[in-house]
């Protein structure tokens, strides 16, 4: 029997809501390996984690899984409104032509329309000529066009979050989804062996979420 989800929402600083709860595919399948046993191996682990109340799912193009996961969420019956999915642009897909292509497989492999939430995994600061800023602007055409949600950042640090704010001149307001505001979501890791270096104040700062 399905459950329905209870996780509390979280409002995010562009006025839409994220299940304070989710479940993380990192790591299913381990390899990362897109092959057809590994794609029913996610789809069936997915559809459990569906099964017991989970509503908002977390992928990435780098996990190798996207497809595992629109398999899982096609034959759920859960209503697209109470889903919420979240994927995350690959290393290989920062410059905005790449941006675009990737995305549209990621639409196409999750089998939706509209990604709730597209996050950039890394920042690079060290690879394409250190500019993750075009990335960006990139990322929130998609949400300007109508194809995207919400656009984010995963593992950024202070310096990185202010370049953005500083370079394209979005400022912290609530206007639209991604158009003249501080990146929504940034995703920071927390665990005892993994320190943040000032990820969650500066998130607070910079009111990702209200």
């Amino acid at each position: 029997m399905r459950t329905v989800s209870k996780s509390p929402l979280i409002t995010l600083n562009n006025g839409t809501t994220i299940p304070q709860l989710g479940f993380s595919t990192l790591g299913v399948p381990p390899d990362r390996q897109p092959s057809r046993a590994n794609t029913e191996m996610t789809a069936q682990i997915v559809g459990l984690a569906l099964e017991v109340g989970y509503r908002h799912i977390d992928t990435a193009q780098m996990y190798g899984n996207e497809r595992g996961v629109g398999e899982a969420i096609a034959p759920s019956g859960i209503p697209r409104e109470e889903l919420y999915g979240t994927s995350k642009l690959g290393n290989g897909n920062h410059r905005p032509d790449d941006v675009r292509r990737s995305f549209d497989e990621t639409l196409e492999k999750l089998g939706l329309e509209q990604p709730n939430l597209f996050l950039m995994h890394w920042p690079l600061p060290t690879l394409y000529d250190g500019d993750y800023v075009s990335t960006w602007e990139a990322m929130c055409e998609l949400v300007a066009e109508g194809r995207l949600r919400t656009a984010g950042v995963s593992n950024f640090q202070p310096a990185h979050l202010d370049r953005i704010i500083a370079e394209t001149g979005y400022q912290r307001s609530t206007r639209s989804r991604c158009t003249r505001t501080s990146p929504t979501a940034p995703l920071v890791r927390l665990q005892p062996a993994w320190r943040c270096g000032g990820g969650v104040e500066s998130a607070r700062a910079g009111q990702a979420a209200r």
